[in-house]
């Protein structure tokens, strides 16, 4: 269930915003609507937080030594050291880079000192280094003296000596893009100098490596300033206002709205009591921005770790659908995991957690609960259809094939069932069957959403278009089951007894339709409902496309299954052979875990893609449920 809540305002002396926050964060029973603050302190609280996270980033929980403690100052203060570090080894390697960028560029010249050149320049020798392309240095004839230290099929490295005879220099102007620009140091110092660089960014980062036992303090500091700052916020966001008394004297009170659960609201009026608050406290609209807190019992419960992951929070007026979620979601999972070998495992993962847990009386995480039930209702799935580790059944005992369910069991993959009204003539295959099971599930769920509709709707003839969906619901049902499934065995002729059942389907689709035409837009007034439904005529008629694709979605759990079936059974007979070779026998182990565990990978993600796509979309879109909520967080 939602916990009920209270909109509560308080108005409080100008004067006592700390000591009145500090009261309130004792008490931890009100949820502050503020979301922003101001001020040079809460700036600084962002610098220091922002300070300490370069700080552990520099090095990386991977690299935790021997914890170290220090205070929140302390910590703030080798923060910075951890970040002046950091900063001086960047300097380093781009300074390193730089160099060996510069070596990269002279590599095919060999060693290069340019003071050598510079001493024969003074002596009269004007000489400068050339890389040309061959086609280039062949035109240059006998009016320029050069020469050649290499040469390829396309490039020439030449040394070129300037003489100052006649027509020299516009030669050599035409060569200039071909020179090359001489190193500062020799490339013998680029050597030393690179191999220095390396010996530093190895000290500093020895350096740095020596805080790393600090870096819990330093999570520790960055909470306990989380702290300040929502405290900060919280002071520097309420709302301000100066009052004029009889006495002439101007007031300053401060104010703001928070929410508080309804049971508690009889404590936070006798808090505002002893310390002489001003207090309002009212029932919360749509308007209002209320936060959700859900409150189920500790089975139900065991679905939070999957919403919290999820972060999906109904709205306060919304549903809590927590344990139609994990119902539904055991299920799709069953379905799409589909293999009850995979099941065991999963059965196993969660096990060894729990009796560890059992062993050292230590109360059991609702994640390991969680993945527990998945395991189980995957083994219940793969029992039922008589799936295994993708065996066929033939290469199963006895005894499992007997606990699976004929018609959808893979023990009567190839049998035709014929329904009891068909007389024979027409049946359907374990895959159809399969197929009938993942729309019943749709129209189950969907029913569901509708009757919780109709049920909060009920003091209102809005509840007539609620029944109205439902109708148009079965009515549909029938329609996929004939056009997806089989048009033979559920035709719109098909007579049971004395009752048309196609001609019911239809006639459920119409009156559905025209039930929900009228009465889904009702605020007050019939006439205003319909002509709303006038007004988005399209929308209304999209609406009835949308239950057909709805339902028709749920055939995914099918699909998907049939998949994870089909990787599976490859894997085997890829393996198969390989098993029969005491030298190929390892190989073929390795290939079972791989295939084996990225088919279950690939599974896991389906889940999230498919299982609850559909309880998110599909059924909370027939509920109205758009997902809005916020968590409820008393500032404690």
């Amino acid at each position: 269930m939602i916990v009920p809540m209270k909109k509560v305002s308080l108005i409080i002396k100008g004067d006592k915003k700390q000591e009145t926050l500090k009261k309130l964060r004792k008490l931890g029973l009100v949820h502050i609507e503020i979301t922003e603050g101001s001020g040079d302190k809460l700036n600084q609280l962002k610098e220091q937080i922002s300070l300490l996270e370069r700080g552990i980033y520099s090095i990386g929980k991977k690299n935790k030594a021997e914890e170290k403690r220090a205070t929140p100052l302390e910590a703030l203060s080798i923060a910075q050291k951890m970040t002046s570090l950091t900063e001086q080894i960047k300097s380093y390697q781009a300074e390193q880079a730089a160099l060996v960028n510069e070596l990269e560029r002279l590599k095919s010249w060999g060693d290069i000192n340019p003071d050598e050149i510079y001493d024969l320049n003074k002596k009269g020798v004007d000489i400068s280094l050339y890389e040309m392309p061959k086609t280039e240095y062949d035109t240059l004839g006998e009016g320029v003296k050069t020469i050649c230290l290499s040469k390829t099929k396309s490039s020439v490295q030449c040394l070129l000596i300037r003489c100052r005879t006649d027509g020299e220099g516009e030669i050599i102007e035409s060569l200039r893009v071909y020179r090359l620009a001489l190193p500062k140091i020799s490339t013998a110092e680029i050597r030393k100098k690179i191999d220095d660089i390396t010996n530093r960014i190895r000290t500093t980062e020895e350096q740095l490596d020596s805080y790393a036992g600090y870096i819990g303090s330093m999570e520790e500091a960055i909470k306990e300033l989380e702290k300040e700052i929502e405290f900060e916020v919280y002071a520097t966001g309420m709302a301000d206002e100066t009052l004029s008394t009889e006495e002439k004297r101007n007031v300053s009170v401060a104010y703001f709205t928070g929410y508080v659960e309804t049971e508690n609201l009889d404590r936070l009026k006798e808090a505002a009591r002893e310390n002489s608050w001003g207090l309002l406290a009212e029932e919360p609209n749509r308007e209002d921005n209320v936060p959700t807190k859900l409150k189920n019992n500790k089975f139900v419960s065991l679905i939070y770790p999957l919403t919290d992951f999820l972060g999906t929070v109904p709205g306060y007026f919304e549903y809590d659908i927590s344990a139609w979620f994990l119902l539904f979601i055991l299920i799709f999972f069953g379905i799409i995991f589909g293999d009850g070998g995979y099941g065991l495992l999963i059965c196993a993962l969660s096990g060894i957690p729990i009796l560890k847990s059992f062993i050292s009386k230590k109360p059991v995480s609702p994640v390991v609960w969680l993945v527990g039930l998945f395991g189980l209702s995957t083994v219940l799935w793969g029992t039922l259809t008589c799936t295994w580790f993708g065996l066929s059944p033939e290469q199963l005992p006895g005894w499992i094939k007997r606990l699976s369910i004929p018609v959808i069991s893979n023990v009567h993959a190839d049998t035709i069932w014929y329904p009891f009204w068909t007389q024979g003539k027409s049946g359907l295959t374990t895959g159809q069957n399969l197929q009938i099971f993942c729309f019943t599930l749709a129209l189950i769920q969907l029913t569901v959403a509708h009757i919780k509709c109709a049920v909060r709707n009920r003091k209102t003839v809005k509840s007539f278009g609620d029944i109205g969906a439902i109708l148009q619901l079965m009515g549909i049902y029938y329609l996929v089951l004939s056009l997806v499934v089989n048009a033979e065995v559920f035709s719109f002729g098909l007579v049971i007894g004395s009752i048309p059942v196609g001609t019911v389907a239809i006639a459920f689709i119409a009156v559905g339709f025209c039930l929900s035409f009228i009465f889904s837009n009702y605020e007050g007034s019939i006439v205003r409902s319909i002509l709303s439904s006038c007004t988005n005529i399209v929308s209304v008629l999209l609406g009835v496309v949308n239950v057909f694709s709805d339902i028709v979605s749920y055939i995914r759990l099918w699909a998907v299954g049939l998949a994870g079936a089909a990787i599976s059974a490859t894997v085997n007979e890829l393996a198969g052979p390989l098993l029969g070779n005491f030298m190929f026998m390892i190989l073929a182990i390795i290939l079972l875990v791989f295939g084996h565990g990225l088919n279950m990978i690939l599974n896991v993600l389906s889940i999230i893609v498919h299982g609850i796509r559909l309880n998110t979309l599909e059924f909370s879109s027939h509920l109205d449920m758009s997902w809005s909520g916020h968590k409820f967080k008393p500032f404690k």
